[in-house]
């Protein structure tokens, strides 16, 4: 990367603005609360506005020690980022949970309350709507945030506004000299501000010219300028100009791969992703990519990873458009989504524990897809995981390659779950899920969009958002009933009677877990019949029909016989000893649980024979023999030590 030049008077100013009085203050208008100073970077695309705010922000940076935390608001193809994406990357830069599915409003909240009290700059860079940094601005002002657009801010109070033109020439010059030394520059100096005239003083035009003149040492400063100045008038600006000379002067194969990098998802480039695109070798695309980063056409970013520029979308767009055919561009999509595919199954199997498991699934790959070992595929997950969002909901939109959206979207699930864990995926995982129900609608997949509802409404409750669980769960089960689906069904219409359980609603719940049971006693599924009566046995201790809890638990222990299921019958047990001692028949309950213990212990369950022992401790005490209870008490401390909450007893239907 080149060192920043010029704009010393910008930088000047725009330090000096984090300390003046506000524009409200000096009309007299107040802002409705304290927030963070806002700066805006104004320019056209290639004016060096970006690079403008790094510079600015490298310089204060000290004085906000709690660090400097980045987003970008649009796509190097146009495309708006969605608010809520951009935040949850910021919360994850800070190292803050998201829950999965919150709404905009909710994940500003979280973002305003985990910046409280911090000293931070927030650089969010290509802001093309006010509403989106509005949702992002910290509500403290000690926090500093740069925005950078090609507008106004309209409707973000107390802005201040820093517009770019062109450098001036001896900035121009001395970028140009960056990339092409000093020597060629002081060979003949007014050709060389005659090239930074040309290129209008535009960092981005200058750039493609430097990196050109760079690429060919034996070309005159002179006869650059000269071919600049003598394209026809339509070439849109400097920066067209100059796009049009690096690209003409490129051979044929290389210009086809540029006009196909617009397809890569948010502008995000590697070699695999050239490579599929152009359907050349690995390492051809690594050396294509250098040469464009050379000569300005890309942008080397961290881990490896390079960035198309966004000033050159337009005319890399115009190109693919005017220059490819709809079948060819389809098929270049399709490569990149199927080399993706296999990249995350590579991915995956890198997770496996078991070194067998993870060859096999690894059989029949090419060396250049095979990570190192696990650490490198988790490492390359997480900092493609932008790209591989984007990737999957592009493909989604398309609609012309489904079968590959839903591989795509399948691959990247199971990648996730295996090396972050779902607990930690979530927020990924749910958006994926919604793509999945996209899909699935649209192509009429019943059972695959039951799976997903069924996916969204766990993800719902488990975040409290019970109302919409249910929702999401009873249009499951019409779903599952559309495509004839036992599982689906029965499983939807046990989350429905969970739903109800949370909300309260003791007889829908029971009634919804009746339902599931018919179906499981129908088909003759013993293990979510026993599991569904202890669910129906909860909701009825829940209501206090201790005499129907008893029967319900009664058969999930008869149910764990017939399984030989051990822990899960002295689970049950555990039950019914709780609901006979709140019957108020403590001695049937002590016999119970005596009985629950003995299973316990021949399941191994510490855990287990601790919480019963302690509910044998209580029964004695009630019956009016402490001396045995105290005994008991003792057992339980001996299994699992001093930790009361160790002795708490939960069933799996819980």
């Amino acid at each position: 990367m080149t060192d920043f030049v010029g704009r010393r008077r910008e930088l000047k100013e725009l330090r000096e603005d984090i300390a003046r009085t506000g524009l409200d203050t000096l009309s007299g208008r107040k802002a409705k609360a304290p927030r963070a100073r806002v700066l805006l970077v104004a320019g056209r695309p290639g004016s060096g506005r970006t690079a403008l705010a790094e510079a600015f922000v490298r310089e204060v940076a000290d004085d906000y020690p709690d660090g400097v935390f980045r987003t970008r608001l649009t796509t190097p193809g146009g495309e708006t980022v969605a608010t809520e994406r951009a935040v949850r990357g910021l919360l994850e830069g800070l190292g803050q949970p998201t829950p999965p599915g919150a709404g905009e409003d909710e994940l500003s909240s979280v973002l305003r309350s985990a910046l409280d009290g911090r000293r931070v700059i927030l650089l969010v860079d290509d802001a093309a709507d006010p509403q989106q940094v509005d949702a992002l601005l910290p509500d403290t002002p000690e926090c500093l945030v740069v925005v950078t657009a090609e507008g106004p801010l309209t409707g973000i109070p107390d802005v201040r506004p820093c517009t770019l033109g062109g450098l001036d020439t001896p900035s121009a010059v001395a970028m140009l000299a960056q990339h092409i030394g000093d020597t060629r520059v002081t060979a003949d100096p007014r050709a060389a501000e005659t090239l930074a005239e040309e290129c209008g003083g535009q960092p981005a035009a200058i750039c493609l010219a430097g990196g050109w003149l760079a690429a060919h040492p034996k070309a005159s400063v002179s006869d650059v300028a000269k071919q600049l100045h003598d394209m026809p008038p339509g070439t849109s600006g400097p920066l067209g100009r100059a796009f049009r000379l690096v690209y003409e002067s490129l051979p044929q194969p290389a210009q086809r791969t540029l006009r196909l990098l617009p397809l890569a998802p948010a502008g995000v480039l590697d070699s695999h992703t050239a490579s599929a695109l152009a359907g050349c070798s690995v390492a051809a695309a690594q050396s294509t990519l250098e040469d464009f980063a050379g000569l300005g056409l890309v942008r080397h970013d961290r881990d490896g990873l390079f960035l198309l520029p966004g000033c050159l979308a337009p005319f890399l767009q115009a190109l693919l458009q005017a220059k490819e055919r709809p079948a060819e561009v389809q098929l270049a999509r399709a490569r990149m989504l199927e080399r993706t595919v296999r990249l995350l199954h590579s991915c995956r199997a890198m997770a496996e524990e078991d070194e067998d498991a993870a060859r096999e699934k690894l059989d029949g790959l090419p060396r250049a897809l095979r990570f190192a070992d696990r650490r490198a595929a988790a490492t390359w997950l997480d900092t493609r995981l932008p790209a591989l969002s984007a990737a999957a909901s592009l493909a989604v939109a398309d609609g012309a390659l489904d079968t590959l959206a839903r591989r795509l979207v399948a691959a990247l699930v199971r990648a996730l779950a295996e090396h972050r864990g779902t607990a930690e995926s979530a927020p990924e995982l749910y958006g994926l899920h919604r793509l999945v129900l996209d899909v699935a609608e649209r192509r009429d997949l019943h059972r695959e969009q039951a799976a997903a509802l069924l996916n969204l409404g766990d993800l719902d409750a488990e975040t409290g958002r019970t109302q919409e669980a249910l929702e999401r769960y009873r249009a499951a089960l019409d779903a599952g009933r559309a495509a004839n689906d036992p599982y689906a069904t029965g499983r939807a219409m046990e989350s429905v009677g969970g739903a109800y359980q949370e909300l309260a609603d003791w007889h829908r719940a029971s009634d919804w877990f009746r339902r599931a049971l018919s179906q499981a006693l129908a088909r003759g599924e013993r293990a979510d019949e026993a599991r569904l009566y202890g669910r129906l046995g909860n909701v009825h201790t829940y209501a206090g029909r201790y005499g129907d809890a008893l029967r319900s638990w009664r058969a999930a222990a008869a149910g764990y016989r017939k399984l030989a299921d051990v822990p899960g019958r002295a689970k049950a047990l555990s039950e019914m000893a709780r609901i006979q001692e709140y019957a108020g028949r403590p001695e049937e309950s002590l016999h119970t649980c005596r009985e629950a213990v003995e299973l316990a212990r021949r399941a191994g369950d510490l855990r287990l024979q601790a919480a019963l022992q302690v509910r044998l401790a209580d029964t004695l005490d009630r019956l009016g023999d402490p001396a045995a209870a105290r005994l008991h008490r003792s057992a339980a401390d001996r299994l699992l030590g001093d930790d009361p909450a160790a002795c708490e007893i939960r069933s799996d239907s819980d």
